[in-house]
């Protein structure tokens, strides 16, 4: 039984320029699952979001997610999926009770804001200004915002780029919230210790095509399989752990 809820095939993508970002991609996420997309800088990555969120036409190739066609039926995709972009913008002089009801308005439905904030750890903030947040704040308030109308797909694009250890992994673990709550979430994230810890695939890209698409375990028993070797050593901590044991691994907010 197919349990896919995103399948991408055939996809590319060519600008007015000439460049050609994404290079015939083919892959399918299955629903619950955390996949993620990792790359280097030009990879491809973030155009492939980008497609798939309707934010972009396809040149060739289909993507369907929940049975919905991308290109065909872009609205009711839109009522699908959830979207964290990398660099959240809300405006300054609003509470955050106001930003969650505003984005409920955008679906036509209502809200409890208190009950939203409460799931990502905001709810002593309800009535306080965005300005006035943190990084690690308006990422947990931009995860809430892109929630309210209850996706299926939850889409995020370097979600701890900028964060302290202790909002990173406080982080990680709402990003598998998320997930307990049956919503299919995929990732991009330039952090390895990231994608080992969340994904349960990954898809690696590379001059806009997918280069390897595997569990982050097999990919590595693939590597050492290769002869891979490197120097070994077995450390029980890194510099992170000493970090977070030395100041806490609370919320500093």
């Amino acid at each position: 039984m197919d349990r896919s809820i995103l399948s991408v095939q055939d996809v590319t993508k060519t600008y007015d320029t000439g460049t050609q970002a994404v290079r015939g991609i083919s892959f399918a996420v299955a629903e619950g699952e955390i996949f993620g997309i990792l790359g280097p800088n030009g990879a491809g990555k973030t155009t492939t979001l980008e497609m798939i969120e309707t934010l972009t036409p396809i040149t060739s190739g289909s993507i369907t997610l929940a049975g919905a066609d991308v290109a065909k039926e872009p609205a009711k995709v839109k009522q699908l999926i959830g979207v964290q972009p990398q660099a959240p913008g809300f405006q300054d002089k609003t509470t955050l009770s106001e930003v969650l009801e505003l984005f409920a308005a955008a679906y036509g439905m209502r809200t409890d804001p208190l009950e939203s904030l409460r799931s990502v750890g905001l709810a002593e903030k309800a009535d306080s200004f965005v300005e006035d947040l943190s990084g690690g704040q308006r990422q947990r308030l931009s995860i809430a915002a892109a929630l309210v109308h209850k996706p299926k797909v939850f889409f995020m694009d370097e979600p701890t780029t900028g964060l302290d250890p202790q909002a990173r992994r406080n982080l990680w673990e709402l990003v598998r919230e998320v997930r307990a709550q049956g919503i299919t979430v995929v990732l991009t994230t330039h952090y390895m210790d990231e994608a080992r810890y969340l994904c349960d695939r990954i898809a690696i890209m590379d001059t806009g095509k997918i280069v390897a698409l595997d569990t982050p375990v097999n990919l590595i028993r693939a590597l050492l399989s290769r002869g891979f070797q490197k120097e070994q050593r077995v450390e029980q901590a890194d510099l992170e752990d000493v970090f977070i044991d030395l100041t806490g691994k609370e919320l500093r907010d």
